[in-house]
């Protein structure tokens, strides 16, 4: 029995080293699946808040001076805390930088509010925003023209992550 070496140590080899490589490999598929979003992945937020309409005619007078004020459903089952969204508003994918750090209207007034004329109706008046309640957000007149594409954000300010997103085509 001179000879009892054996080829299991060169298989146990061969398996460890394989087994590492693949444990790498599945490592590194999970690191890079969070910095390489698909498009599907993207457009998985929620259309919890979906614009409804865009108006382009003044209230008061009739005429067209493309108002730019956009109604805002809530289509959710969720009732939210409205002083704790924010909204971020887009013209074909570019964003507006029209600061709105609260959609609840009382806290809306003492904010800087660029592009922004006034926010409204059921949705932002009490301290929540339930379902089947909406909102309108009036720009500055001339910012949306029919064939625009309009987007609207909506974040939670405690975490800070997009809770909806909608695309509007303006008509």
């Amino acid at each position: 029995m001179k000879n009892e070496d054996a080829s299991s140590n060169n298989i146990g080899t061969i398996l460890v080293v394989t087994t590492t490589i693949l444990l790498a490999a599945l490592v590194l598929i999970l690191c890079t699946r969070y910095l390489y979003l698909t498009e599907w992945e993207i457009s998985a937020i929620p259309a919890i808040f979906v614009i409804t309409n865009v108006f382009h005619v003044d209230d008061y007078t009739g005429k067209m001076n493309y108002d730019s004020r956009i109604i805002v459903l809530h289509t959710g089952t969720k009732t939210y805390d409205n002083a704790n969204l924010k909204a971020y508003i887009f013209r074909n994918g570019e964003p507006l930088g029209c600061a709105i750090e609260t959609l609840n209207g009382n806290d809306f007034i003492s904010t800087v509010h660029l592009g922004v004329q006034w926010i409204g109706y059921a949705g932002c008046s009490g301290a929540t925003w339930a379902p089947g309640e909406m909102s309108a957000i009036d720009l500055t007149d001339g910012t949306f023209h029919p064939g625009d594409e309009v987007q609207i954000d909506i974040i939670d300010k405690s975490s800070n992550q997009i809770i909806s997103r909608h695309k509007y085509r303006v008509s």
